[in-house]
């Protein structure tokens, strides 16, 4: 069966259900990228200092201290399991609009992959692996662009109207 745009044929209330979510959805998940532009910063230092913190420097304006393993594990373990269900629902999503299948796929695999590689970056970064704060900023990137994609392209297809001829 080919599901390649489905999305386009909903009723209007469903399309308007599907389109609140992505736009509430987008809001939850950039207002989590203004958190991380808080704490961290968008530079590799940030995030080396968020997580293990700046007690050697005298000139900090905010004395920031190293997440303990309780701490580490919880960070690790709620965003994987949370932005894997955002991105499986989004995914979804994705995988019902009229786009051409390598797209779909791309957007579909990439941020789950990268929810991995962020925080499993993030914690490498902690136990001592700093060169794994490139790939937090590469993927968390990559993560976004994504994301960012994914539901510009969903909303997009729901004010499509459907193609009676396809």
């Amino acid at each position: 069966m080919n599901y390649n745009g489905l999305l386009l044929s909903f009723p209007r209330e469903i399309k308007m259900f599907v389109g609140v979510f992505v736009l509430v959805l987008s809001i939850g998940f950039f207002t989590g990228l203004l958190f991380v532009s808080e704490t961290s910063g968008t530079s590799v230092n940030g995030i080396e200092e968020n997580y293990l913190g700046n007690e050697d420097d005298d000139e900090a304006e905010i004395m920031k201290f190293k997440k303990g393993n309780r701490e580490m594990l919880t960070i690790v373990h709620t965003h994987i399991l949370s932005m894997s269900m955002i991105f499986f629902l989004l995914g979804g999503l994705v995988w019902l609009t009229k786009l051409p299948k390598n797209l779909k796929l791309f957007l579909t695999v990439e941020p789950l992959l990268s929810v991995v590689l962020t925080f499993g970056g993030i914690y490498l970064m902690w136990i001592g692996m700093l060169w794994a704060k490139y790939v937090v900023i590469v993927s968390g990137f990559l993560m976004t662009a994504s994301f960012s994609l994914g539901a510009l392209l969903v909303l997009w297809q729901l004010c499509q109207k459907p193609n009676i001829d396809n």
